[in-house]
């Protein structure tokens, strides 16, 4: 699976974050490796792992968001922009593998997929103030 697979794949994980109780994800973790058809465990390990790190991080990054972000807090957001959003300012923060740049643009990307039609802008300004 290509890294923008994975990256899609740990955005769909990630996004089930916001309609649960934290302890009820590890069951939606199960479920999601059942439902979705990752090619490998070594994949499989991958989203978990990154999944799994920026959930740790999730206070911290929403503080970062809430900072950067004037009148567009986390709790305004929409649930796919926020998990995008999200997903992006780990890797720009937290992941050196990963250039800025790609980040951002991977985000956008997902944007046009999953989000709104504004999604791709919106997500676009709010992590150029994290460039």
């Amino acid at each position: 699976m290509g890294r923008r697979e994975l990256r899609e794949q740990i955005f769909k994980l990630l996004f089930r974050v916001e309609f649960n109780d934290k302890e009820d994800m590890p069951e939606q973790e199960r479920l999601f490796f059942e439902d979705e058809d990752t090619a490998d465990e070594k994949d499989e390990q991958y989203i978990l792992k990154k999944y799994e790190d920026i959930v740790l991080k999730l206070d911290i990054i929403d503080e970062m968001i809430n900072k950067e972000t004037k009148g567009w807090d986390t709790s305004r957001m929409g649930k796919v922009d926020l998990t995008l959003i999200r997903l992006a300012i780990y890797e720009i923060k937290y992941d050196d593998e990963i250039p800025t740049g790609v980040a951002i643009n991977e985000a956008v990307e997902l944007a046009k997929k999953f989000g709104q039609e504004n999604s791709p802008g919106f997500i676009n300004g709010v992590l150029a103030k994290f460039a």
